[in-house]
């Protein structure tokens, strides 16, 4: 566990209406009173064969929400691609120049675990403005899913650990300098978010919270503002438990304007780069349980799929589903 910022204050709580006018979208869905879910087509890019990435998961993810009748095509919104000002707001202007560029060299490319390709940029920055967008909407409809993001390894000058752009910080820092807005980053993915935790280790209004296994990518840690880290195995009750034990205080004592929640699957049993114990169901109450505490008392969530890894990539597809579908849930329940 790490030091807290010094930046609680006692302002009284103001529940605030913003009405959007515009939107980071392609394509926007104001006459659906269902919950908002942001996805696009080129979420995704070609890979070599049997790279390890399951980069096909991603239109499986809005497949199966569909086929199951979890949501309808008229509740996707599409994001537009972010634009390098937006990028520039957390990375550095050489950086961009490279990624962007492809003058990308191999131990860089290495680090991130991709080759570099037109392809990859271009869904890296659909999927960077997905977060945004999802942000965005979730301010003005209370919650709002993405059916990708939380590449949380990416940091300012560098990608690692398949990421390349940290949509997460992205969305967060547009929030900030644009909407004056303070987040909370709650990061249950079973990696710790070492990106995003060095990109606002200074930042005030931006609250980082990591649940991770200890054992676990990244060997090096970054301080998150505060860091739980578990051991190999653990199992629903006490992973449940322990984010139990500290999102109520967090939400009480930070006040954030809005929460960007990245729901990884990769604490589940199966997952291959996991070691941790969690079921479906535990994701499921994992998921019901942020989502409920964090609407309930009147706060916006933006919700990122994560990691997850599996060959199986419709078995890995329903998975990563399971922060939608307790979305849904909460949507329904709260009369959002």
């Amino acid at each position: 566990m790490t030091c807290i910022k010094q930046i609680f204050t006692k302002k009284p709580r103001i529940k605030l209406v913003t009405i959007r006018r515009f939107f980071h979208a392609e394509l926007v869905r104001h006459e659906s009173p269902g919950l908002p879910i942001v996805h696009h087509s080129k979420y995704v890019c070609d890979l070599p064969e049997n790279h390890r990435f399951p980069m096909a998961k991603f239109p499986r993810v809005l497949h199966f929400l569909i086929k199951d009748q979890v949501i309808t095509e008229k509740q996707v919104w599409a994001p537009d691609i972010a634009s390098k000002d937006l990028l520039r707001c957390v990375h550095t202007e050489e950086y961009l120049k490279n990624f962007i560029n492809g003058t990308i060299n191999e131990q860089e490319q290495r680090r991130t675990g991709f080759p570099w390709s037109e392809g990859i940029v271009r869904r890296c920055r659909y999927e960077t403005g997905g977060t945004v967008l999802a942000a965005e909407v979730a301010l003005q409809r209370g919650l709002a899913c993405s059916t990708a993001g939380g590449t949380h390894h990416a940091f300012p000058s560098y990608g690692s650990g398949f990421c390349l752009l940290n949509d997460l910080a992205v969305a967060a820092r547009y929030l900030l300098d644009f909407h004056r807005r303070k987040v909370l980053i709650v990061d249950l993915d079973v990696h710790q978010g070492d990106g995003t935790a060095f990109i606002f280790k200074e930042e005030p209004s931006v609250f980082t919270f990591s649940v991770h296994c200890g054992k676990n990518f990244p060997l090096r840690k970054q301080q998150s503002d505060l860091d739980i880290s578990v051991d190999d195995g653990l199992e629903d009750e006490a992973y449940l438990s322990t984010v139990e034990a500290h999102l109520p205080w967090m939400l009480e004592t930070f006040r954030p304007d809005l929460v960007l929640y990245d729901a990884g699957v990769d604490p589940h049993w199966e997952d291959e780069l996991g070691r941790l114990r969690l079921t479906d169901q535990g994701l499921y109450q994992r998921d019901l349980y942020v989502m409920k505490t964090v609407v309930s008392r009147g706060v916006p969530v933006a919700t990122v799929i994560g990691g997850g890894y599996s060959r199986d990539i419709d078995k890995l597809a329903l998975r990563h589903s399971i922060v939608h579908r307790a979305a849904t849930q909460v949507w329904k329940e709260c009369g959002m």
